[in-house]
């Protein structure tokens, strides 16, 4: 899936955005509006957006907060319309905002802490084809998670600063920082002694400490990304190693 000209948000004063967060209408209600306007019923929503139809019943009836990984994208994209409106209840509208790319988050893979040297302003420029709030940063995902689904070259944008207490993050996925500098996108659960850190395709990473966690605002989609790839990339090398 590929965001285009018309997946873009409308805000580029971050008061105004976050102003519209506390719209009354859920996501899932803009979902049930969608499909009723395509006309379809629920197992068209399920085959053209690639998701099981037992997810998007469950979706239908607002049995889920919101979708895993780039669900949501794809339930989005299946729709034609804009993944943040269907996400935040933000209208799309014209507008592009350059985000420092902050390193690489570990899906199947673990970025290994001695790697990087990252300048205050990144290593590189992306731009995301909507307004966005001054704190946010991106990095880019390296190896594969199907639990939450995050694939090789997404971009993750996240909060610069984390915003929550930690308890309010277990059972949500998330970009953390260990305290012993490694970086992950994983679901996070409680631990006996610390988290633990959770996708399906990898060992739990259990009991540990955490620096930091990156509230995730938006996933781009590797095809997007590699898109700006060829108009410049991302410099530098990963160290990885098997998570």
């Amino acid at each position: 899936m590929e965001l285009n000209s018309m997946f873009q948000a409308p805000y580029s004063d971050p008061s105004e955005l976050f102003s519209n967060y506390s719209s009354a209408m859920s996501w899932d209600q803009r979902l049930r509006d969608a499909l009723e306007q395509k006309g379809w019923s629920k197992r068209e929503l399920s085959r053209r957006a690639d998701v099981p139809y037992d997810n998007v019943t469950k979706y239908v009836a607002g049995e889920v907060k919101q979708p895993r990984g780039d669900t949501l994208d794809r339930l989005a994209h299946a729709l034609e319309i804009d993944p943040i409106f269907l996400a935040r209840g933000i209208s799309p509208t014209t507008g592009d905002t350059e985000v420092p790319i902050m390193g690489y988050l570990g899906a199947g893979a673990e970025v290994e802490p001695d790697y990087e040297q990252i300048p205050p302003e990144g290593l590189e420029q992306v731009t995301i084809p909507f307004p966005l709030p001054d704190d946010m940063i991106a990095f880019r995902v390296k190896g594969d998670s199907m639990l939450p689904q995050f694939r090789d070259d997404t971009i993750v944008v996240v909060f610069r600063e984390q915003r929550r207490a930690i308890e309010s993050f277990y059972g949500e996925e998330a970009a953390v920082r260990t305290r012993d500098g490694r970086r992950f996108i994983k679901t996070i659960f409680r631990g006996e002694r610390g988290v633990n850190l959770i996708s399906w395709n990898a060992q739990p990473i259990e009991n540990v400490q955490l620096e930091w966690i990156g509230e995730i605002f938006a996933v781009i989609p590797p095809s997007t990304f590699r898109r700006a790839m060829r108009q410049g990339g991302v410099q530098g090398r990963l160290n990885l190693k098997i998570a």
